[in-house]
């Protein structure tokens, strides 16, 4: 019964060391998101001068501009929506271009291409959705699979500076806002944590069966 009982102890050890391992990774993964919602929720400020992807990602900002007409469609997918169109558009503030994520409407819905002073409150950001599965854009449709910044910015010209917006003074009613927030980072330490747990309560049950069988038999 000694190897059973050894094999057993080490099995329960180990995954239980993964699972406590998990909540701590949970704590610190909350303690992540709860910062970057501060971050979204925080004042807006004027665009800055150098932006830098990292240090100003989800960065809220206030900028008047003049939207110009020029705009792409990123196919996309909503929850309980289906299949809609990002629409993002070119704003030109400042002396600056940049973009600006105005949000989505149904794939059916084909409005004229916003033109006109506006204000947007939003957050900066760049996202990282594109990988070596994503189709190349259609230029001949303005369709795109993915939010590329930087692509999306040499194709309109533009700063690779984008605005995800919240709010926009020139309220357009087919175009629904999809504002940044943390639904898109994955927090599964909670799940990982209860299947580790999990597995040691199992290994802990047979190993305790293997070893009320092996007693039975030497009795």
């Amino acid at each position: 019964m000694f190897l059973p009982l050894i094999f057993g102890l080490a099995g329960c050890a180990i995954l239980i060391g993964l699972g406590t391992w998990q909540v701590q990774r949970l704590a610190w993964k909350e303690g992540v998101l709860a910062d970057i919602e501060a971050r979204i929720a925080a004042d807006p400020v004027p665009l800055p001068l150098a932006p830098d992807p990292q240090a100003n990602r989800y960065l809220p900002v206030r900028a008047e501009g003049l939207l110009t007409g020029e705009e792409l469609r990123v196919l996309a997918s909503i929850k309980r929506v289906g299949a809609v169109h990002r629409l993002v558009s070119v704003l030109e503030t400042g002396g600056r271009r940049v973009l600006v994520d105005r949000g989505y409407i149904r794939t059916q819905i084909d409005p004229d291409p916003a033109q006109g002073p506006v204000t947007v409150l939003g957050n900066l950001h760049w996202p990282e959705e594109t990988d070596r599965f994503t189709p190349a854009p259609d230029p001949a449709a303005g369709l795109w699979f993915a939010r590329d910044v930087d692509a999306m910015a040499e194709a309109l010209t533009a700063e690779p500076l984008m605005i995800v917006a919240r709010e926009m003074s020139d309220f357009d009613p087919p175009v629904t806002p999809l504002p940044v927030d943390t639904s898109h980072i994955p927090n599964d330490h909670l799940e990982y944590a209860i299947t580790w747990f999990s597995l040691a309560a199992v290994w802990a049950g047979m190993t305790a069966f293997l070893l009320w069988r092996i007693r039975q038999k030497t009795v």
